[in-house]
C-alpha cells in the first residue's frame, strides 16, 4: 500500500507534533489547508498539519462518478451509509501515515487525529482500534461506521484520549442525531468524549475554530502535563 500524498502544512520552527485532518467526500487535503492560520496557534506551537487526500473511486450516491472518497456511499440511510469495507481500507492507509509519523521521531503521543465527516468517519473508526496512544481525536461533523461492533473490537489503549465532537445543529447533510448516536456510543464504552454544537449547516464556523485550537493547544502543548 502507497503512502497517501497530502498537503503538508509545516510550522516555522521545530516540529513538536503533528495534526493529520482528513477531509470529506469529494473534497481534497487542500480544502482544510488554509484553517491552520486562522487556528492562531502560538508561534512556537511546533505544530505540522498533514492533509491527505482520499483516493479517487466511483461514488454510488453520485451516479457513480469518480470523486476524492474515503469509502463508497451506497445509500443516504445513516445505518448503512459507510462501505464497512472502505472504511477499514481507509483507516489502513491513514494509519500508515501515522506509522511513518512515529517513525520519523514523533511520539504517538504528539499526534492528534481529525476528521470531517467522511474523514470523521475514519478518525473514529482508528480511535478505537489503534495499537499506540494519541493525544487526542477531532470527530467533525461525521457519525460512526457499525457501532455494533465497538464491544468486540474496541482496544483500551485510547479509552483516556480526549475526543472533540463538534456538529452542526442545522446539519442537512448529517444530521446532529447521528453525530449524537456516535457520541453516546463511544461514551457508553468508556471513552472520554465531549461534545460541542454550533448554529451552522454541514460546516465549520469560527467559534468551533476557536473551539478546535484550543483543544490543539490544550492537547499538543501540555501533554507532558496531563
Amino acid at each position: 500500500m502507497a503512502l497517501l500524498s497530502f498537503v503538508d502544512v509545516k510550522p516555522a520552527g521545530p516540529v513538536k507534533a503533528a495534526v493529520i485532518w482528513l477531509h470529506g467526500l469529494g473534497d481534497s487535503g487542500h480544502g482544510f489547508a488554509p484553517i491552520v492560520p486562522e487556528l492562531r496557534l502560538p508561534a512556537d506551537a511546533g505544530i505540522r498539519f498533514l492533509f491527505p487526500h482520499a483516493p479517487e473511486q466511483p461514488v454510488t450516491i453520485n451516479g457513480g462518478m469518480r470523486m476524492r472518497s474515503w469509502y463508497d456511499i451506497k445509500t443516504m440511510d445513516l445505518a448503512h451509509r459507510a462501505d464497512e469495507t472502505g472504511v477499514r481500507q481507509s483507516a489502513a492507509a491513514v494509519q500508515k501515515l501515522l506509522d511513518k509519523l512515529i517513525a520519523d521521531g514523533l511520539s504517538s503521543e504528539q499526534i492528534v487525529l481529525a476528521g470531517f465527516s467522511q474523514g470523521g468517519v475514519i478518525a473514529l473508526h482508528l480511535l478505537s482500534r489503534l495499537p499506540y496512544k494519541l493525544a487526542g481525536v477531532m470527530a467533525l461533523s461525521t457519525y460512526m461506521c457499525a457501532p455494533e461492533k465497538l464491544a468486540s473490537e474496541a482496544s483500551a489503549i485510547n479509552k483516556a484520549t480526549p475526543v472533540f465532537f463538534g456538529h452542526g445543529s442545522q446539519d442537512p447533510m448529517v444530521p446532529m442525531a447521528a453525530g449524537q448516536q456516535a457520541f453516546h456510543a463511544l461514551k457508553s464504552a468508556g471513552f472520554n468524549v465531549s461534545w460541542h454544537d454550533y448554529r451552522m449547516e454541514h460546516s465549520v464556523c469560527a467559534q468551533e475554530v476557536a473551539d478546535i485550537s484550543s483543544f490543539l493547544q490544550r492537547r499538543l502543548m501540555q501533554v507532558k502535563d496531563d
